[in-house]
């Protein structure tokens, strides 16, 4: 420091000396590191979706050539690990695209309290790759016009129901577009679980709902969870490999339905990905299809991931999360092509070559590896 300090002298003398200006040599200014602010997941976050993956894999043993899952909770899965579960019915709607399977059970103490509604993806590979190809449908929140087999009375008596359990301007969902193969199985999963959910609220009116789907089921979730919100009731919603269920439109109108007073949709809504599953970006935006809030992003490629390897998402399209493995729509689409709409999906599939022209970015292939990694190879209904 005394040298510098002489050094600057000299200089000065020189300058007046000479009467000339000489600037002083430049010292680079030390900048502080600030630490960046963290967005991995608790331990305590990091076991409940660990356990709830074990939970949706158990529901692969519906509809398959095994015994299923027999009561009071048996498998040939990981039923053992669930000691305090009790199976109270499972159900399966068919063989079609449309099909829909899983369970509804018991959590009982000194386990969480809580009813639990595990909604199962598929097995057919090419039913996968179709079913993420399908035109979209306008979106009618619950109770919409699909309650056609119930009667006028008792359509009033549901729709008094919901006036007094759903704020006005919330039960609305303008513009909103679905994916039609996604509401068709959501459809067709209703009427099969809905009396049942029902019964069991008011018999346990203290126990938390908990909804988890993992790829296809993860979609049928959460159209579960608007009209169960629709309902008054307050389900917890747990998903794996969820792909995209319809437009920004729809996007938002969950975003709306679960965001907490924090203004965070994660406390209510956890869509978790894996950084090389495909599913969560399709249908593709290109179709008009978009993701909602609540993503937690696994960023690690191989099982089994640890809680350093998880991150919280921020919106719908965090650039550090899945949303990276996306790129933006052709800059030769107009700028006014909204194809968030029926009318511009249309539009953009007189642009396209075709629905199963999905672009190589996706890596199908990894429906077969990382679509099934979360936390533990999922699909198998084989023992843990």
């Amino acid at each position: 420091m005394r040298s510098l300090c002489l050094y600057l002298a000299v200089l000065l003398l020189r300058c007046f000396a000479s009467g000339e200006h000489v600037q002083p040599p430049q010292v680079p200014i030390e900048i502080p590191q600030v630490p960046l602010v963290t967005k991995n997941i608790s331990i305590d976050l990091y076991n409940d979706l660990e356990e709830l993956s074990r939970v949706v894999d158990i529901a692969y043993c519906v509809g398959t050539v095994s015994l299923g899952i027999q009561k009071p909770f048996l498998c040939a899965s990981r039923c053992q690990d669930f000691k305090t579960f009790e199976l109270v019915a499972t159900w399966e709607t068919g063989p079609l695209l449309s099909d829909s399977c899983g369970y509804i059970a018991l959590s009982h103490p000194p386990a969480p309290s809580r009813i639990i509604v595990a909604f199962r993806g598929t097995y057919s590979l090419a039913n996968t790759i179709i079913d993420l190809s399908t035109i979209p449908q306008e979106y009618v929140p619950y109770p919409g016009d699909d309650e056609t087999e119930a009667s006028s009375r008792y359509s009033k008596v549901i729709q008094h129901i919901v006036s007094r359990s759903v704020e006005p301007q919330k039960s609305r969902c303008d513009n909103c577009t679905v994916h039609a193969g996604f509401m068709t199985s959501w459809r067709n999963t209703r009427k099969e679980i809905f009396p049942r959910i029902e019964k069991l609220k008011h018999q346990y009116p203290d126990y938390e709902l908990t909804l988890v789907g993992h790829s296809l089921g993860g979609a049928v979730a959460a159209l579960a969870s608007l009209d169960f919100k629709a309902k008054g009731w307050d389900p917890k919603v747990t998903t794996f490999g969820e792909p995209k269920v319809g437009n920004v439109h729809l996007a938002h109108y969950i975003n709306n339905a679960f965001r907490g007073d924090d203004n965070d949709v994660h406390n209510a809504y956890r869509r978790v990905t894996h950084v090389d599953d495909p599913v969560p970006l399709l249908p593709l935006s290109e179709w008009g299809f978009h993701a909602h809030a609540g993503e937690i992003f696994i960023s690690k490629s191989n099982l089994q991931p640890e809680a350093s390897d998880i991150y919280l998402c921020e919106g719908s399209a965090d650039p550090d999360c899945i949303s990276k493995g996306e790129i933006l729509v052709n800059e030769s689409v107009s700028k006014t092509d909204d194809r968030s709409t029926l009318k511009g999906f249309k539009q953009s599939l007189v642009e396209a070559k075709g629905f199963l022209d999905i672009p190589a970015r996706f890596r199908i292939w990894q429906l077969f590896f990382a679509h099934r990694d979360y936390f533990w190879r999922l699909g198998l209904c084989v023992p843990g």
